[in-house]
């Protein structure tokens, strides 16, 4: 995963971590994370501090220690 974190825009950005997945726009020249929880779909990046940030890991799990839904 350490080669996939060094390939994602702003890495320090909390949108990769956050539990509703980012989508990653790219243009010939920018790349743009489309947030699907925000009225501002495409924050300004690195996003540090979010009141819509859910970290991914935090979801309860069922009792098979799958995500829940």
């Amino acid at each position: 995963m350490a080669n996939l974190e060094q390939e994602l825009p702003f890495p320090e950005s909390l949108c990769h971590r956050c539990d509703a997945p980012p989508r990653y726009i790219r243009t010939g020249r920018s790349v743009f994370i489309l947030c699907p929880r925000l009225p501002v779909k495409y924050p300004r990046q690195p996003v540090l501090d979010c009141e819509a940030f859910r970290p991914r890991d935090a979801r309860p799990e069922r009792p098979g220690g799958e995500p829940a839904e």
